[in-house]
């Protein structure tokens, strides 16, 4: 039985993104303001003018339902957008499960993720208003490699801080962002103060996200040339990705079915927003009963092990502060190979439906998760990033729970990219070498005990 696709035509192309900020207050969600480093007063847009374009700044602060997407934008999106909703009903026989499997797969653009839906916004943006340089951190490299070829379209010059254990483990990453042009360094570097401070304590320093953050910020901040972008968190940037849950509500209408569970990995919270916030919309406006279920590492278990308080987004704390769960600005997450999982945050807007029940979350371990997508592979023939993987983890663990039950549920998962430059990982577990790292109790107690008083 072949697997199926459901893909809509170029005319079906959303032409507007989703701002859930406007539906929190149904939800009965008021967002705790995000406060100013150094005075812990609430921030303006005056305040973030240093760091971003001021449509973008608006975008941030906006609770508008539906925010148009510019032409030059959509122009972009239409080299790979829609991308396909495909059921997996290769893998639903080898499972040997009544539930109806699908996944959104993002692996389709041409940086290999779902995150050219926001580099590409954010670059148009920028160029608009006549920057002409952009700084930014990356982890695995999925972030990086799309602001990359997003700059190269529009003409910016893009220096990416790029965590020093993904710098090593995957060096194709590295060659693909200096291939679209941008320069490309470990962190922490040796070019910024945040990172010379951090390298003097130690040398060895494998890097974080929090420490690319600072290295990345602190750059832009000091180039009056120069401004930041940011691949997650923010909100504007979670708005943007919500292009994959409209375009997946349209393929489950083609499929006439709708999903009762929908699970996305989550790291700082982009890709997981962006395919379920349209469907969380449906679940406050109109009553729908959607499970939805976040998948985080055991390892940065953020929601599942987090403190739900005001903490920094980044090491060197120049970020403001922001409401969320953390596990503590100055934690130092394991070396997993899900890059891009390795953030001690999460998105203020997710931090706040988690806090409210509406969604849920669950952490896995990184030899569990190479085990289902290694599954997934030999029977729908995509090897998933390592942090796809971990909703294809779940997704596999919910299939399995139907045939128990002997349940028809419908589940949906978003594939936000492929493997094809973290084979080493894969080869490490094939060989039997991939190690699992517990949660880290001590060191997040000891990270947690640093959080600002406010």
């Amino acid at each position: 039985m072949e697997s199926k696709k459901y893909i809509l035509s170029e005319k079906d192309l959303p032409k507007q993104w989703y701002n859930i900020a406007a539906d929190l207050p149904a939800a009965g969600i008021e967002m705790p303001p995000v406060l100013h480093p150094g005075t812990g007063q609430p921030i303006g847009p005056d305040d973030l003018a240093p760091l971003f374009p001021m449509a973008l700044i608006m975008q941030e602060v906006s609770t508008e339902r539906y925010i148009d997407i510019p032409e030059p934008v959509l122009d972009v999106y239409r080299m790979w957008r829609p991308t396909p909703l495909i059921r997996a009903r290769r893998w639903e026989k080898a499972l040997d499960t009544p539930a109806h499997i699908y996944f959104k797969y993002e692996g389709v653009s041409p940086s290999g993720s779902h995150k050219p839906n926001t580099a590409v916004a954010q670059a148009f943006y920028n160029a608009q208003e006549g920057v002409r340089r952009l700084t930014t951190e990356t982890g695995a490299g999925q972030w990086g490699s799309a602001l990359a070829f997003a700059c190269s379209v529009f003409g910016i010059d893009l220096k990416v801080y790029m965590v020093k254990v993904s710098y090593q483990q995957k060096p194709y990453r590295r060659i693909l962002m200096e291939t679209y042009g941008a320069q490309v360094v470990p962190s922490p570097s040796p070019d910024t103060e945040a990172g010379r401070r951090i390298l003097a304590k130690d040398p060895d320093s494998p890097g974080s996200l929090g420490i690319a953050i600072s290295e990345a910020v602190e750059d832009a901040a000091t180039h009056d040339d120069t401004r930041y972008s940011l691949g997650s968190v923010l909100n504007h940037v979670l708005m943007h990705q919500t292009i994959i849950g409209l375009e997946a509500q349209k393929q489950f209408e083609l499929a006439g079915e709708e999903p009762d569970i929908l699970i996305g990995a989550i790291g700082g919270g982009s890709n997981f927003a962006g395919f379920t916030f349209p469907f969380i919309r449906d679940k406050i406006r109109e009553g729908k009963q959607y499970r939805i279920i976040a998948v985080e590492p055991t390892a940065a278990p953020t929601l599942t092990k987090g403190l739900y308080a005001y903490d920094f987004g980044d090491t060197a704390q120049m970020t403001p502060l922001i409401k969320m769960y953390t596990l503590g600005h100055t934690f130092m997450p394991p070396p997993i190979h899900a890059g891009g999982l390795r953030y001690h945050g999460m998105a203020a807007q997710v931090c706040a439906l988690y806090d409210k029940g509406l969604i849920e979350a669950q952490a896995v371990h990184q030899n569990a998760i190479f085990e289902a997508a290694v599954h997934f592979a030999r029977h729908e023939g995509i090897v998933p990033a390592p942090e796809s993987a971990h909703a294809v983890r779940v997704a596999m663990e919910q299939a399995l729970i139907a045939k128990e039950r002997g349940e028809k549920v419908v589940i949906a998962f978003n594939l936000s990219g492929h493997g094809h430059f973290d084979l080493a990982a894969y080869d490490a577990y094939l060989r039997g070498e991939l190690e699992d790292y517990e949660y880290p109790e001590e060191q997040i107690k000891e990270a947690l005990r640093h959080l600002p008083q406010v």
